[in-house]
């Protein structure tokens, strides 16, 4: 009788030739790292599935959260707990929002999010962490004031990917590097995949992929106003990695760039130079992870 190997034994066999890549499901787990009496720091992961792009008009649908433990080194100790929550919005649900999300009106009908218990879970974490923090936290900001007061860090933004060798930022692609896939675009799931990037060693460096986030996001960054540039060098600005504001939400109608301290000189030089052709002061203001990514900035 011939004993057919397992699926387990077949991954395992595809995992050893190069002509194969296999995915497994990712399995959450809540122990990453044995803590051993260190001291740990608590940090949140979280995401919100909203009615659309727009942090002003649209709403938040689904809220979760995922709340770890982490060492001095960067690498993720535990899970503490997760937040899960539907929020009802004073529309329906557009058609392509419950295509890509599953969720529907029904799933959300009486539920709203709650400042307490939202506070409860979030109140003890040093940081909060999203995939891309310039959409949750001006949506959490109209939701909840206590955000406005968080330390934040983007995975998206203040990781360069490209650097440690992915090709794209987008959780899915990030997850597959790693060997895994998950049902993407419900909150706590993207949390929980998000939490095993993280936790990710980039061998190059000898440190966790959170570690580095950390480090990028406790620097102080500059953006810079190219306030009054003249309109056929906006295509220049675009490639140069400047953004427009249109000056709808109070701040100044204009170019903007962000970047490092030791940056910010050769960038006003840019504009002193090839912008406006002559010596000016150039407005600047200063981020820190408190205002970084805030719709009040």
């Amino acid at each position: 009788m011939t004993v057919q190997p397992t699926l387990a034994e077949i991954a395992s066999m595809l995992d050893q030739s190069p002509d194969y890549r296999v995915l497994r499901r990712l399995a959450p787990r809540s122990e990453f790292t044995p803590g051993d009496g260190q001291p740990a720091r608590t940090a949140i992961l979280l995401d919100v599935e909203t009615t659309g792009l727009d942090p002003v008009r649209d709403e938040i649908i689904e809220l979760g959260m995922v709340k770890f433990t982490y060492l001095a080194d960067g690498r993720i100790a535990r899970v503490v707990d997760t937040f899960s929550c539907f929020n009802q919005p004073s529309i329906a649900i557009p058609p392509e929002i419950t295509a890509l999300t599953g969720i529907t009106d029904e799933m959300v009908a009486g539920h709203r999010l709650e400042d307490d218990r939202i506070n409860q879970f979030a109140s003890d974490a040093v940081v909060v962490i999203a995939h891309n923090a310039g959409f949750d936290r001006k949506f959490m900001e109209r939701y909840a004031p206590l955000f406005e007061h968080k330390a934040w860090a983007c995975s998206v933004s203040e990781v360069e990917w490209r650097s440690h060798g992915f090709e794209g930022s987008r959780l899915p692609y990030l997850l597959m590097k790693a060997g895994l896939f998950h049902e993407a675009h419900r909150a706590v799931d993207d949390c929980l995949a998000l939490l095993e990037i993280l936790a990710l060693h980039l061998p190059h460096l000898d440190r966790t992929v959170l570690s580095v986030l950390l480090e990028r996001a406790r620097r102080k960054t500059i953006r810079i106003w190219a306030e009054q540039s003249p309109f056929e060098l906006k295509d220049e600005l675009k490639r140069r990695g400047y953004r427009w504001s249109d000056g709808a939400d109070g701040r100044p109608r204009s170019w903007y760039v962000d970047v490092d301290e030791a940056g910010q000189a050769a960038e006003v030089e840019y504009l002193q130079r090839n912008v406006y052709q002559r010596e000016l002061e150039v407005r600047t203001q200063v981020l820190t992870a408190f205002d970084r990514f805030s719709a009040r900035i």
